[in-house]
């Protein structure tokens, strides 16, 4: 990481990045001494953004009810320092009573004197209402749009629901058991490495709680750009229900999803389980298969085809199943579809 140097004059050695002129201030990136913030790499994180123009795009979504007259710090502006604060790792608002003064964060932000205080930003924060949050939202999809040059010929959409744990009496906590904390449950849809939406919710729901309406509202505006593209649904089991999945089938969308054990599923991968205990003992060797077969719900109106991962080695048995409407070999679906889900490689073609 390079130290920032900001000066009023100088000159550039080697080695030397120019980030150009704010006002008095020469600001560059060095790489021999001179420390002055630990926190250089948010200049190269303004620069992306100013690239993207996200912050800029999402500052036009936030109603600003003050005086145009009597306005210090534009919504742009303090939008800008609590993001790029929150990216920085300064999650709490009161970080900012000292990095207001950080030169590296003003220069970022793009202003040459100090940054917007811990109470103004609180002030951003609560001006924003539902609508911002729809604002907000359909900018996200507006930028994933934008940056495909040509239509895409496939998009795996990823739903996971995670936890946010909450450290304070915020409204709307609860204690959720698998998590093990006071949290909230919020829900995210990422295609490939872009973020197309972030639903915050409390925790005492549903995993899957809103995840069909979400879909509806992405499948509608992606289908609107491009009418050919390949839409795939990708969840854990937490998102396998019986109203998404129909949805998919009526909607032409493909869907892949985790399905949760359960004991009519075990049974039906019993024998196979045994023999490959069987070939462990033989060998000790760690056993695994990927096979699948057709299966259905008390609450399916059909069945449908189920992939399943058998494994057996030193710790014992670890049954996997996903439900898929997908063509194409039960190895290449699981491995290199469902599971690329947990890798982070991008999924979109």
């Amino acid at each position: 990481m390079p130290n920032l140097n900001c000066t009023g004059q100088g000159e550039l050695d080697l080695g030397v990045i120019d980030f150009g002129r704010l006002g008095r201030r020469e600001v560059q990136g060095r790489f021999d001494g001179g420390s002055m913030t630990s926190d250089a790499g948010v200049m190269l994180l303004s620069a992306a953004d100013r690239k993207l123009g996200l912050t800029a795009a999402a500052a036009r979504c936030i109603a600003d009810p003050r005086n145009p007259l009597l306005i210090k710090h534009a919504v742009r502006d303090m939008l800008r320092q609590r993001v790029y604060g929150l990216a920085l790792g300064w999650e709490d608002l009161n970080d900012h009573k000292a990095l207001r003064l950080d030169v590296a964060m003003q220069t970022a932000v793009g202003v040459d004197r100090e940054v917007a205080s811990a109470p103004t930003l609180c002030r951003l924060e609560s001006w924003a209402d539902r609508a911002t949050a729809v604002r907000l939202r359909e900018l996200l999809v507006e930028q994933f749009i934008a940056s495909f040059k040509t239509a895409p010929k496939e998009l795996v959409l990823d739903f996971d629901a995670t936890d946010n744990p909450l450290h304070g009496q915020q409204e709307g906590r609860f204690f959720h058991g698998y998590y093990d904390c006071y949290c909230y449950l919020p829900l995210y849809v990422f295609c490939g490495q872009q973020l197309l939406c972030a639903y915050l919710r409390p925790s005492r729901i549903d995993g899957a709680k809103h995840a069909a309406a979400i879909l509806k509202r992405l499948v509608r505006r992606l289908r609107q750009v491009w009418p050919e593209v390949r839409l795939i649904f990708r969840g854990d089991s937490g998102f396998c229900r019986q109203t998404l999945i129909n949805w998919c089938e009526r909607s032409r969308v493909h869907y892949i999803i985790g399905l949760a054990r359960n004991p009519k599923l075990e049974a039906m991968v019993e024998y196979a389980q045994m023999a490959m205990h069987d070939e462990y003992l033989r060998t000790h060797t760690k056993q695994r298969l990927v096979d699948e077969f057709s299966y259905a719900a008390q609450s399916w109106p059909h069945e449908r085809r189920v992939i399943t991962r058998l494994e057996w080695g030193d710790q014992g048995h670890n049954p996997r199943f996903i439900v898929t409407d997908l063509d194409g070999e039960a190895g290449v679906l699981y491995d290199e579809l469902y599971c690329r889900k947990r890798s982070g490689i991008p999924s979109s073609a």
